[in-house]
């Protein structure tokens, strides 16, 4: 959408004319003006490289846009993001609402520079009661609600799923195997065994009195646990006047296992059926937001946010980003309790009122019982961010140590460290794992499937070969898609699995590749390979020890050995795809249902690569063009 080209200027008022990047970037935004449209949409600027700096929203595009011209009277951090703009691109929508709607999606999908971010990314768990099968099975689901049944949640944290689920299984004995064991059982499971299912795949309970206990979940999830125990407890009652006293035991331990649920709720207020509770609190520039959620009158738990944004940035707008971007997978409760307005609260309670097909009310309440809880969330998200700002500073002194123990002008902002993993050479990987100023950043994780080896290097699984491909390719990329080292993905130090071979190996990437600025050490397990005794090999020094209790060693050792468990996870996968795996895999065009009639009609893959053209074209579904296409590709003649 950029269409910068033979547009016309807008004048700059007098006293707001731009100097240097500056200026340039501001006849950028001038040059869209013209065209702009008065209506609601979605901006945004991107740098050099097509990168997205900033994404917003307006009511109206132009005016909102025309701000940007005049920088003087802006904060230095926009006239920053102002001076890197080197295109914009443009979405009209019908209303503001689908606008910020839109510009929430698109801040998560991109992550601009410049906007608040929410970093956890990961789906809220939900307990399903599916719907498709004669015996519903209780089970812990993530991700889209695309089987049929009921869904609970969202809960905090799969802990508290799986928690939820054994108070199921105990309380109502609903399976939880999946339906291809069910369909195989001939004999009652473990699970039977130790009263946590009613065993239904074995006919140890009929289809109606199943359905009953599945109803009864239903209702304890849907916050009727009262009427389901005072139920219980009358059944219990009968049972043991009928002096059925097994009976009356089980139906004792449901009760038990429904209290013991009943009375860990942490908090819960009365009328508040389905709620969120997001409280914010922001300290040294930094901010936590605790989140709470309550469903059908129950208490899911809770969990810390850390949203990533400039120090100047204002709780409202902070609370009103973090929402936005919050709720875009998550469909929103009824009501939404704040700590503090949001920045345009009406507009984002209409958003959600839109995203959830019903109305949505955004409260900051300021008395009673629902203020009580957002000043529980406020001590939460105060304690939470403490405790991160408490890891940070420590996690900062380790830097520190680590640039004096190397020699280093800075503490390092990134530090890479590379492993390899193999098997006599196959299935060889490289792994590369990243840490920074906040710990481990498992995003920036990268693997590298070895493809470079010869046959004698494989044969042996030769490792300096290994690590001169990962390296060269890493480094040749970062060489070729961020020369000017602007994007900070160039490491301060690289950190290799090994000696004075692999540092050497290293060494001759870097000069082939002209780096010259990336400090290199390499760990190797020295004498008895015992940890706490390892040797530090760095060019220009002899090999050198730290001391066996020293923080900084114990920092090195979990990096090298996160870097050890990276690499061989990614080899073990790669290898268990590789044994399932099948030559039939390879040709073009050959899908699961003809791959399944070759193996039946031929018996295995091997069968097939020596089958004659005649014999494949008697498979079904397999046509005289497709068995030409198998045969050529099993013989090059």
């Amino acid at each position: 959408m950029d269409e910068s080209k033979n547009r016309p200027k807008v004048a700059i008022p007098e006293g707001d004319a731009p100097r240097g990047g500056l200026a340039t970037g501001v006849s950028v935004i001038q040059a869209h003006l013209a065209t702009l449209p008065g209506g609601p949409g979605v901006y945004r600027m991107q740098d050099e490289k097509g990168n997205a700096l900033y994404i917003g929203k307006a009511r109206n595009l132009r005016n909102r846009v025309v701000n940007y011209t005049r920088p003087a009277r802006l904060p230095i951090r926009l006239q920053r993001m102002i001076a890197a703009t080197r295109s914009m691109e443009f979405v009209t929508t019908h209303t503001e609402v689908e606008a910020l709607l839109l510009e929430s999606n698109m801040v998560k999908k991109l992550k601009p520079r410049y906007n608040v971010l929410l970093r956890d990314d990961k789906s809220f768990p939900y307990v399903l009661i599916t719907g498709d099968h004669p015996y519903p099975q209780v089970i812990k689901h993530r991700g889209a609600r695309t089987r049929d049944g009921r869904y609970f949640g969202p809960f905090a944290s799969a802990g508290a799923v799986n928690r939820t689920i054994v108070t199921l299984q105990r309380a109502f004995l609903l399976r939880n195997c999946s339906d291809n064991v069910f369909s195989t059982r001939t004999r009652p499971c473990l699970q039977y065994q130790i009263k946590r299912c009613s065993a239904p795949c074995v006919n140890r309970i009929s289809e109606s009195d199943y359905a009953a206990l599945v109803e009864q979940a239903h209702d304890f999830l849907a916050g009727r646990s009262h009427r389901i125990v005072e139920k219980l407890a009358a059944d219990m009652e009968d049972a043991s006047e009928a002096l059925e006293f097994e009976r009356a035991a089980t139906l004792r331990d449901r009760i038990n296992a429904l209290s013991h649920v009943r009375s860990h709720q942490d908090i819960n207020v009365e009328g508040l059926d389905e709620a969120d509770v997001i409280a914010l609190h922001q300290e040294a520039g930094q901010s936590c937001v605790q989140v709470f959620f309550f469903r059908d009158g129950r208490n899911y738990g809770n969990r810390a946010f850390f949203p990533s944004h400039n120090r100047a940035v204002e709780p409202p707008e902070v609370l009103a980003a973090f929402i936005g971007q919050f709720y875009d997978r998550v469909v929103p409760p009824k009501v939404v309790l704040v700590s503090v307005k949001p920045k345009e609260a009406t507009l984002l309670g209409e958003a959600l009122s839109v995203r959830a097909e019903r109305r949505v009310r955004l409260v900051a309440p300021q008395r009673g019982a629902r203020r009580k809880l957002i000043d529980h969330a406020l001590i939460n998200a105060r304690d939470a961010l403490a405790r991160r700002m408490a890891e940070s500073a420590s996690h900062r002194k380790l830097l520190d140590g680590v640039a004096e123990t190397f020699g280093l002008d800075a503490p390092p902002a990134r530090i890479e460290v590379y492993d390899n993993s193999h098997i006599q050479g196959a299935d060889a990987v490289g792994g590369m794992i990243v840490a920074g100023p906040d710990g481990l950043m498992k995003n920036a994780y990268r693997k590298f499937n070895i493809r470079g080896l010869d046959k004698t290097d494989a044969a042996g699984g030769d490792d300096y070969a290994m690590m001169r491909e990962v390296l060269t390719r890493r480094f040749a990329r970062a060489l070729k898609e961020d020369p000017d080292r602007e994007a900070g993905t160039w490491p301060d130090l690289v950190v290799i699995d090994g000696g004075k071979g692999q540092l050497s190996i290293v060494q001759d990437v870097f000069e082939d590749l002209g780096i010259d600025d990336v400090a290199l050490v390499a760990i190797s397990k020295g004498p008895d390979r015992n940890a706490g005794r390892e040797q530090f090999h760095m060019e220009g020094r002899r090999a050198f020890m730290l001391p066996p209790r020293d923080p900084v060693l114990y920092f090195l050792q979990r990096l090298r050995d996160e870097a050890h468990r990276f690499a061989i996870g990614t080899h073990r996968a790669r290898r268990a795809k590789g044994i399932t795996a099948s030559p039939l895999d390879e040709i073009a065009g050959i899908g699961q249902k003809r791959k399944k009639a070759l193996l039946l009609h031929f018996g295995s893959a091997q069968a097939v690569a020596g089958a004659g053209l005649t014999d494949l074209e008697a498979v079904d579904g397999i046509s005289q063009t497709v068995a030409k296409k198998i045969y050529g590709h099993f013989n090059e003649d």
